[in-house]
């Protein structure tokens, strides 16, 4: 990942309902939500939903499948990683290769 796809996604994640929304499909795992599940556990309403699963897909966060009449959102786990990742790109630059374990951690020095 490189920073013209970090700040979409950043972007896209700048938002409580958004963010909020991620992380309820985080929980959820590889199986997803249905966009009437996602609605009723966060409260959102429909026109308000798709706007910002709309943006959450826009940036390459999220996945979308039909499922019968159904629309299957789950988050991109590989597209989560790779955020993390460039996020901490930099994080270990000039360590021991034995303390970036610790690094990893946010013990480093």
């Amino acid at each position: 990942m490189d920073s013209t796809s970090a700040v979409p996604a950043l972007a896209a994640l700048a938002h409580e309902r958004r963010l909020a929304l991620f992380r309820a499909l985080v929980v959820a795992g590889p199986d997803g939500l249905s966009a009437g599940a996602i609605a009723h556990a966060l409260d959102v309403p429909p026109s308000s939903l798709s706007h910002h699963l709309g943006l959450l897909e826009q940036a390459g966060l999220t996945t979308v499948r039909r499922a019968g009449r159904s629309l299957i959102y789950a988050a991109d786990f590989a597209a989560m990683r790779a955020l993390i990742d460039f996020l901490l790109l930099d994080c270990c630059r000039g360590i021991e290769p034995e303390q970036i374990g610790a690094c990893a951690k946010g013990e480093c020095a």
